[in-house]
């Protein structure tokens, strides 16, 4: 993407903060020519271009234009827009920018019913936009660390994870508690946990103003026998921000209001004599980047803006938080838990209960998805598979269509399956080619590529950085090494080419390089170790 100009709507408390990152962003960014701000408080611009204008000027200097403007539609010229307004007003302002063709950022929360912000998914990818969502948590280098120590099993098999956010803080008399700070660590377990709940559970107090809530309770059970709460309060006397997570090697807290924010307990329980014995460890403060979110959170909205990258926090990641807000509101207002069932199924394909999809996962019409499976993240499956039990595709991952893949199959990132691919049960692909635990080695994924028809036999292992061409077939248990060309019969370990098969998967027997299949009659021409169809 060549230069480019921003836009941004809204200069309150939230907005002043942007407004400043974005100074600082737009010096260190060649390709951002100008910034445009709009507010319909003009006393509001005048306060803010006041207090930065040591820094406007510097970038005035540099030749780069920081404009104040009064009317809304004159940020049409803009490439990208940022939206910080109440959150009653985002879907209004981010579809009438989206309907434009502009990337757009938009504070939390996307909109207040998933069916708007559902909408708004849809409408980007229509437009082929950037639609990324404020979550700004997801950009903390203590939520980021968090995630790695967690994937590391650090603290062993996940427990329970339980916050607190409170405060005696601004009362809304527009907005509830649950809707108002609830979504930041809603956003950060469903990041940590990479799954949905299965039920919500909810309890609330309305002290100040009736029907808002000013304490909220929110229990989410997930797969696993995972639990976690979310506690919520503007009427509380000191503020805090803690996230514990505990599991069966020791337990971590994130504590926002402190200057250390993750501090690492290696606390255990042994058994002794049928008892149940607590030893106790010196907590360990752990190290993490020393960085602004919100900055972050901006510098990856013009990344993906600049990279044509799908966001961290995308329209996607939104609806799921939103998602639970409404399941926790129904819970409230029927006074039980309520299940929390997968608003991103389709009528037009299948996803048992059991399995789990990330974010941003495109799945066709007519594909089913059985029980146990994991689709992780950007991951595309085309139309009319069948993917069996306990699969897991992803990260990143294409899937063709009219593509079976069988039990127990891992499709790793860097794998690539074209239309008509057979995967026999418990078949191996490999992405990395000499992998060592202790090495990180993800930088040198081989990429795998399997043509259009051909077929992986059950227990076959495909080593990383092969292509095996269309409708070759690979005996079960083979070790696949090198390149197999179309059509060709490989069995053994290592494999080695025995014969031909036709389309439809029928050892072919030629006679002078001339063969007819004895199950479908095509016909077949052998030249220079090569077959076509006649």
């Amino acid at each position: 993407m060549g230069e480019y100009v921003l836009s941004q709507i809204g200069l309150g408390h939230w907005g002043e903060n942007i407004f400043r990152n974005l100074l600082k962003i737009i010096e260190e960014n060649n390709k951002i020519t100008s910034l445009l701000v709009f507010d319909k408080n003009g006393d509001r611009i005048k306060y803010i271009f006041t207090k930065y204008s040591d820094q406007i000027d510097k970038l005035n200097k540099l030749g780069k234009s920081i404009v104040p403007v009064i009317d809304i539609e004159e940020l049409k010229k803009g490439d990208a827009v940022i939206i910080a307004t109440p959150a009653s007003t985002h879907y209004e302002i981010a579809k009438k920018f989206i309907e434009m063709g502009k990337n757009v950022f938009v504070e939390k929360l996307l909109a207040l019913r998933t069916e708007h912000a559902t909408e708004l998914r849809e409408l980007s990818e229509k437009k082929k936009c950037i639609l990324m969502v404020g979550h700004l948590l997801l950009y903390h280098p203590a939520v980021i660390k968090l995630k790695q120590i967690i994937k590391d099993q650090t603290l062993g098999k996940l427990y329970y994870i339980y916050s607190n956010i409170l405060n005696l803080g601004k009362l809304r008399t527009e907005e509830n508690i649950l809707w108002s700070f609830a979504p930041h660590d809603i956003s950060v377990i469903l990041y940590l946990l990479e799954r949905d709940p299965i039920t919500v559970t909810a309890f609330q107090g309305s002290y100040i103003t009736p029907n808002i809530s000013d304490i909220t309770l929110t229990i989410l059970d997930f797969p696993e026998e995972i639990k976690a709460h979310i506690f919520v309060s503007w009427l509380n006397p000191f503020k805090e921000h803690k996230m514990t997570i505990i599991g069966s090697k020791g337990m971590i807290v994130f504590d926002d209001i402190s200057e250390e924010k993750l501090f690492l307990y290696n606390h255990r329980i042994e058994w002794h004599n049928g008892i149940p014995v607590v030893q106790k460890a010196e907590y360990q403060t752990i190290e993490i980047e020393k960085s602004e979110p919100l900055y972050n959170e901006i510098k990856h909205f013009i990344y993906c803006i600049e990279n044509d990258q799908t966001p961290l926090t995308s329209a996607h990641e939104a609806i799921r938080v939103l998602r639970v807000i409404e399941k926790a509101e129904e819970s409230i207002k029927k006074n039980k838990t309520v299940s929390y069932q997968d608003f991103e199924k389709d009528p037009d394909y299948f996803v048992h209960e059991s399995s789990y999809i990330d974010e941003n996962v495109k799945i066709g019409k007519n594909t089913k998805i059985w029980h146990f499976c994991h689709i992780l993240r950007n991951t595309e499956i085309g139309e009319n598979v069948i993917i069996g039990q306990n699969v897991m595709i992803g990260p990143d991952v294409k899937i063709g269509n009219n593509c079976k893949i069988q039990n127990n199959v891992s499709v790793y990132k860097g794998v690539t399956l074209e239309d008509d691919v057979f995967c026999g049960p418990s078949c191996v692909f490999t992405n990395v080619y000499n992998p060592r635990a202790f090495i990180e080695r993800k930088n040198e994924f081989r990429p795998t590529v399997v043509k259009r028809g051909a077929t992986i036999g059950a227990n076959a292992t495909i080593i990383c950085g092969v292509t095996i061409g269309e409708y070759a077939f690979i005996g079960a248990g083979a070790v696949v090494n090198r390149d197999v060309p179309p059509h060709a019969l490989v069995v053994g370990v290592p494999a080695r080419q025995i014969g031909w098969v036709c389309k439809c998967g029928t050892t072919l027997k030629f006679q002078d390089n001339q063969a007819t299949c004895k199950y479908c009659n095509r016909t077949y021409l052998l030249q220079e170790n090569q077959i076509r169809e006649t």
